[in-house]
């Protein structure tokens, strides 16, 4: 786990902490690591490497997006040492929705340094039809207004590129403005949902202290251009969209 790549994130988030050999890497730092490069033959039209020929089955849906994880911190992950994690795909089903078909793929990730298992963490992927052009969009949920604390967050294309390229995402929702558009429905260029996730972790890091758990669920897509509101109440965690949507939800399990 190079340091420099967590060093790199620390300065594309505009944060001054810095990492050398043997620091503890905070929660879901590994995101920046365990890179899967394939060779353009091998890749999906949406940048991800193509389902199918991995872990992750075909299901004849081309939308992919990542809609929940939850994560079990059992040891700390220090940076500059050797890491592996081993990757199964627990379930894969396919379901009707209220937009139409909805496949759901369960991944479980156990990370481990020196033998010693540090983080498992569960993946939630739901992959969707092309939009409707003639289907009304679906109304997101309204965030909760009873936070604790509150803090701005901003966005923007460099930003989303820089963390594309640092957690090696291909997906083209968040880069290529006009694939997201055209494509793909979206108003803009979609933020991370892990971005997000790890943008509450830090939230949650700070006011609870350490984590023995994390758990989040996307709710709305956040685009680039907006400003949000990174919420917390309690154990409780959300992102709230300039109109008052709720774009994610989460629980922080303190140890």
């Amino acid at each position: 786990m190079d340091p420099a790549r967590a060093n790199a994130l620390q300065a594309a988030l505009g944060q001054s902490q810095l990492f050398e050999t043997g620091d503890i890497l905070p929660p879901f730092f590994h995101q920046l690591y365990f890179w899967t490069p394939e060779p353009p033959a091998r890749l999906g039209r949406d940048g991800h490497p193509a389902v199918g020929q991995g872990v992750i089955p075909d299901m004849g849906l081309p939308r992919r997006m990542w809609a929940a994880g939850r994560l079990a911190f059992h040891a700390e992950l220090k940076a500059g040492l050797q890491s592996e994690r081993i990757t199964e795909c627990e379930k894969s089903v396919i379901k009707e929705g209220r937009s139409g078909p909805l496949g759901f793929v369960s991944l479980r990730h156990e990370i481990r340094q020196a033998g010693r298992l540090c983080v498992t963490e569960w993946q939630d992927l739901v992959y969707r039809a092309d939009p409707s052009t003639t289907a009304p969009p679906l109304a997101p949920p309204t965030a909760r207004v009873d936070e604790e604390e509150a803090r701005l967050i901003r966005f923007d294309p460099t930003l989303l590129f820089r963390y594309s390229a640092l957690t090696f995402n291909g997906h083209r929702i968040h880069y290529d403005v006009t694939y997201a558009k055209e494509t793909e429905g979206y108003d803009g260029l979609v933020v991370h949902g892990p971005l997000l996730a790890h943008l509450m972790m830090q939230m949650a890091t700070v006011s609870l202290g350490p984590l023995g758990g994390f758990s989040f669920r996307a709710t709305a897509p956040l685009m680039d251009f907006e400003t949000a509101i990174l919420c917390r109440s309690g154990h409780d965690l959300w992102v709230r969209g300039p109109d008052g949507r709720q774009c994610m939800i989460a629980a922080a399990q303190p140890l």
